[in-house]
């Protein structure tokens, strides 16, 4: 993790650590790094979430690659997948998206994609930190008066963006009745017009975006809305996106929560079963549930575990040219159709096999059987983020936890790539074990890193 970038982009509240002036310096340094084995001058995508303080830094970033020469395509309010997908074919150098995710509206990041749609590797972002973060090092010379970058606005990119969603499952989903949270975000521009215009028959809860309500007790990260309404309507099933729409997470018709571990255990059977799973292998990361390793090795397939965070599941698909791989928390790569995780293209292909199998999504769940599974999230300062890494009493801790679980549970104990806390996940068969051994770990962590 360097020191702008974290796991998922730069992150930061809004107008406090990700200040305009920040984006802007970060635009020229992204357009420098870009263009710079390049004869011609970058074109460069802009895409946004809806939160508030999107439009400033969408412009400030817009505002500081046009200053050394890039031109700019602004998108608008867009979900990230739709801002990789759309660099291929609208011929572009790059991406930005401006969005905090699942984060609440004051928080906002800057995600950039390079110009084959994919996360900047870890050297290209080591050389925008040293660009902005050390000046003296790498001057960054502004345009001359002529060439100086122009802005310009897209007009289609959701409807082809959509186009594109729509060509990667076989038939319409007639029939299904769906519930679906946008979460006040990203989605709210798309998902409606895509699940129209496929046949499913929808009804949409938070898909009116205010700038402040993004995840609002709603999305992937608040759930119990769309559980009750899934429940109380006779819904087939329930989707929830987050904040910009890159991860998905379900609710079957009986309102049960289906998680993106249980997501790609019932398509990874589907894709084994009709020949589209490369080396009938499926990438995790080490916060997969334990259930999925052992439905995985149940079905003949072979799983890989990689760090926390979309970027190593995809790193580790292109290494072993796998297929298909993703996150608990939603983020699922369909590699055939997307170079990020991608919620809608998620949920249109969850919901195109269950209306092939016309079987309850409930029963298609139980391919698999979840382990119990507790977080626990520490508020941390970056000092105490630091020192995490050298305290012997939370190692020692840590380690007396998963001795104590043994072969038939886990305990994952990592500082967030994304927000200031230590996040503590255990997992186990005796759920009263886990939540007191969590308990006292994250009591614990409070303790000697809370107050540094």
């Amino acid at each position: 993790m360097g020191r702008l970038f974290g796991t998922d982009g730069i992150r930061g509240i809004a107008n406090e650590t990700l200040t305009c002036e920040l984006a802007m310096q970060v635009g020229r340094a992204a357009a420098c790094a870009l263009s710079s084995n390049r004869r011609r001058r970058p074109v460069v995508l802009v895409g946004s979430d809806p939160r508030i303080s999107s439009d400033m830094l969408s412009n400030a970033i817009a505002s500081g690659m046009c200053s050394v020469g890039a031109d700019v395509t602004h998108l608008g309010v867009i979900p990230t997948p739709a801002v990789a997908h759309l660099i291929s074919k609208y011929k572009a150098d790059a991406g930005v998206m401006i969005s905090a995710s699942h984060n609440a509206a004051e928080y906002n990041g800057i995600k950039i994609f390079g110009g084959d749609g994919f996360k900047l590797p870890d050297d290209l972002e080591e050389q925008i930190e040293t660009l902005v973060l050390d000046p003296a090092k790498s001057r960054m010379e502004l345009a001359q008066p002529h060439d100086i970058g122009a802005i310009q606005h897209a007009h289609g990119s959701e409807k082809d963006y959509i186009a594109h969603l729509k060509s990667t499952v076989a038939f319409s989903l007639d029939g299904l009745k769906i519930a679906i949270d946008c979460a006040n975000g990203a989605a709210s521009r798309t998902a409606p017009k895509l699940f129209e215009e496929l046949g499913a028959k929808c009804e949409f809860l938070s898909a009116e975006p205010d700038g402040l309500n993004i995840n609002e007790n709603c999305g992937s990260t608040h759930m119990e809305s769309l559980i009750s309404k899934v429940k109380e309507g006779g819904f087939d099933a329930g989707i929830a996106f987050d904040g910009d729409a890159d991860r998905c997470l379900a609710v079957d018709e009986k309102g049960g929560v289906i998680d993106g571990d249980q997501i790609m255990a019932i398509c990874a059977v589907d894709m084994k079963r009709r020949g589209k799973l490369p080396h009938d292998t499926v990438i995790g990361t080490i916060l997969t549930n334990l259930g999925f390793v052992r439905f995985c090795k149940e079905n003949g397939l072979n799983f890989i575990a990689t760090k926390v965070g979309d970027r190593f599941v995809l790193e580790e698909m292109l290494l072993g040219e796998f297929g298909f791989g993703g996150e608990q928390s939603g983020h699922v790569i369909f590699r055939d159709f997307a170079t990020t995780g991608d919620g809608q293209l998620t949920a249109i292909q969850l919901l195109s096999l269950l209306r092939r199998e016309g079987r309850p999504l409930s029963e298609l769940a139980r391919v698999m059987t979840r382990y119990p599974q507790v977080s626990r999230n520490i508020p941390v300062t970056q000092a105490g983020k630091l020192a995490f890494y050298t305290d012997a009493a939370i190692k020692k801790a840590v380690d007396d936890g998963k001795a104590a679980l043994g072969e038939d549970g886990r305990m994952v104990v990592r500082v967030s790539g994304t927000e200031p806390l230590v996040r503590v996940m255990a997992e186990g068969k005796d759920i009263s074990e886990i939540d007191a051994l969590a308990d006292s770990i994250a009591a614990l962590i409070g303790d000697r890193l809370g107050n540094l």
